[in-house]
């Protein structure tokens, strides 16, 4: 027996584990503190009354015999999920089948299990900085990865280069962490480089509730993304659903190597290794897609989207240079003083009570940048930026 040896290949996971380390200390030091996090990017506001009525309905219907559900017709989601959601597509102006359309516990699962039907002689292309999973996922299959430059000059966008050959691409957009978002013309050339390079894009849309009309919400609206890439996107922060867990994958029919589908190859990873969401997680989801769970849960993202207009005043007041804020849920801001990312969280944690993400935890090229969260209370959002201010 030997152990997968690419496990060894990581590295430490150490960035949220060393700041709830320092966190601790902090509070055990200061009992009576006031802290303010604004680090993890978890929600906090509850969801929406129309999914809270969906699933109280959902759950009384298993407390009977005559509407008890057990197993899933299948692991790819009630065709009433799928069918919401397909429609959602349709109103953004996106043409997505029902059958094209597989529902999961959230972004983060679907986008590290999609790598089992990919053979692990595949290069892959990353982002730097880039949220790990989307690193470690591939070093444990033992693929090479390559990075692109994410930096100040490009914002943090970086564009394809014919010196970056690649067969798996990785496109977030708005980004975890810089918040950064991608035109039609820059996805578009991401489009057009992934079919000469005849490679798949991973597109990670988690946070396409954020962005504002004009901009691409889905890689379906580029011209040629049917036949190269494969969406994921999760209601954790779009309604809420960190706790819950449910998102869906987007693999449109046309894509196929070598003759083979894309699509029918996830089915079966998927009936091979996951039992699907369950029954009453599936109907409230299915109620964030109707009119009035898409007006809740929009009411949610606004209250978020206004912290995160707090954040980029002050950032502006102060004239640090930034990116996010006004199309998503994270700032990503260039530390002042030259400090270093760790630097400057020990600055905000022991001088402002504030936590916050330093940019070293994504990768080389977050270096002295620092990541904060707008998903907390907005009073308290508020009060964390005037701590800034006040130097």
């Amino acid at each position: 027996m030997k152990l997968n040896g690419n496990f060894q290949n990581l590295e430490q996971s150490y960035l949220f584990v060393t700041i709830a380390k320092k966190v601790n200390e902090f509070t055990e030091k200061h009992p009576d503190n006031q802290l303010i996090r604004m680090g993890i990017g978890d929600v906090t506001l509850p969801l929406a009354p129309v999914v809270i009525e969906a699933m109280h309905k959902a759950t009384d219907e298993m407390a009977k015999k005559e509407t008890f559900r057990g197993y899933s017709p299948d692991s790819n989601g009630y065709p009433f999920l799928r069918e919401a959601i397909a429609g959602y597509y349709q109103s953004l102006g996106v043409d997505v089948e029902a059958e094209e359309i597989f529902v999961g516990d959230g972004a983060k699962s679907d986008v590290g299990n999609i790598v089992d039907i990919f053979d692990d002689a595949n290069t892959v292309l990353v982002p730097d900085p880039v949220y790990p999973v989307y690193v470690d996922t591939n070093i444990m299959s033992g693929r090479e990865i390559v990075y692109a430059d994410a930096n100040m000059e490009n914002g943090f966008l970086p564009m394809p280069k014919a010196d970056h050959p690649a067969d798996i691409i990785y496109i977030c957009s708005p980004n975890n962490p810089t918040g950064a978002v991608y035109n039609r013309e820059q996805l578009q050339a991401w489009v057009d480089y992934a079919l000469d390079q005849k490679a798949v894009i991973l597109f990670d849309s988690a946070y396409e509730s954020f962005v504002s009309p004009g901009l691409p919400r889905s890689i379906f609206e580029i011209p040629g993304a049917e036949k190269c890439a494969i969406e994921f996107c999760s209601l954790s922060k779009t309604a809420g659903f960190t706790g819950m867990r449910c998102g869906y994958t987007v693999i449109k029919k046309e894509l196929c190597f070598d003759g083979v589908s894309v699509a029918a190859l996830w089915q079966r990873r998927q009936g091979s290794k996951f039992n699907g969401v369950n029954y009453i997680t599936q109907r409230a989801a299915e109620a964030v897609f109707t009119p009035e769970g898409i007006k809740q849960t929009r009411d949610a993202v606004a209250y978020y989207k206004r912290n995160a207009g707090v954040m980029v005043d002050a950032l502006r007041e102060l004239g640090y240079w930034f990116t996010g804020g006004e199309n998503s849920p994270y700032v990503w801001f260039k530390c002042p003083d030259n400090m270093g990312g760790w630097e400057y969280f020990d600055y905000l944690l022991n001088e402002k009570q504030i936590v916050g993400t330093p940019g070293e935890g994504f990768g080389k090229n977050g270096a002295g940048c620092m990541r904060l969260s707008a998903f907390g209370d907005a009073e308290k959002t508020k009060e964390a930026m005037e701590r800034i201010k006040k130097g």
